[in-house]
């Protein structure tokens, strides 16, 4: 019943959120993350109707995807080369992809499954070296990689934010991020979900375009 409560409770946040912002809360999808969840919470999760779920690690990834397979799964850790013939088969997205060397493996692991694998391009926004993702003037030059490779679709773009306890004090962060995914949007179509927004933050960036939260604390342990 907790977990009801908090994903009622977050689905009302996110539709205030988008009201406020004028947008349609339709427009905005939750990703429940699930790195910290056990097997039995992940079914309940999808029992209580929740399609998108996320994980952070590969060998995770395995073993929460047999107790949900329905589920559409999204991957957002750090992504390990020898991995990633794990993931592709089980993730419908892929939002943490940075360097050149994933994309050659992604596409070819996806190419044997015969399957376009949707991509998310990670930026380093806040420029904290403790996060990964690309510097934002290399965006071009990944897109540009990877539009050679037939079993890869670049859909968005992804991002974290400093942890900071005013959500207010990050809100350049989003902005910045939606700023380069309209200005990407004129020579890359496809390019269109801004994958940004976690617990403490979510609220703030789909008031700048998120187009996809992933919410994990919050979901489980309330908050």
């Amino acid at each position: 019943m907790d977990m009801l409560h908090n994903v009622l409770r977050i689905k009302e946040r996110i539709a205030q959120a988008a009201v406020k912002a004028h947008r349609d809360p339709n427009s905005v999808r939750l990703i429940a993350v699930v790195k910290e969840a056990s097997l039995e919470q992940v079914k309940a999760l999808v029992d209580l109707g929740l399609s998108d779920l996320a994980e952070n690690y590969a060998q995770q990834l395995v073993k929460k995807f047999e107790i949900a397979p329905s589920a559409t799964w999204h991957f957002i850790g750090r992504i390990q080369t020898n991995k990633i013939k794990y993931i592709v088969p089980r993730c419908e997205y892929i939002h943490s992809v940075c360097r050149e060397e994933e994309i050659v493996e992604i596409d070819k692991i996806a190419s044997k499954l015969k399957k376009v694998q949707k991509i998310l391009i990670e930026v380093n926004v806040s420029g904290e070296e403790s996060k990964a993702g690309v510097e934002p003037e290399e965006i071009s030059r990944l897109l540009n990689f990877a539009k050679n490779f037939s079993s890869i679709e670049v859909v968005g773009l992804m991002t974290m934010a400093p942890l900071v306890e005013d959500a207010e004090q990050v809100r350049w962060v989003f902005k910045k991020l939606r700023q380069m995914r309209d200005e990407i949007a004129k020579e890359w179509p496809g390019v269109v979900h801004l994958s940004m927004g976690m617990t403490n933050d979510f609220e703030v960036a789909i008031e700048e375009g998120a187009t996809m939260v992933r919410i994990g604390r919050a979901i489980l342990k309330g908050g």
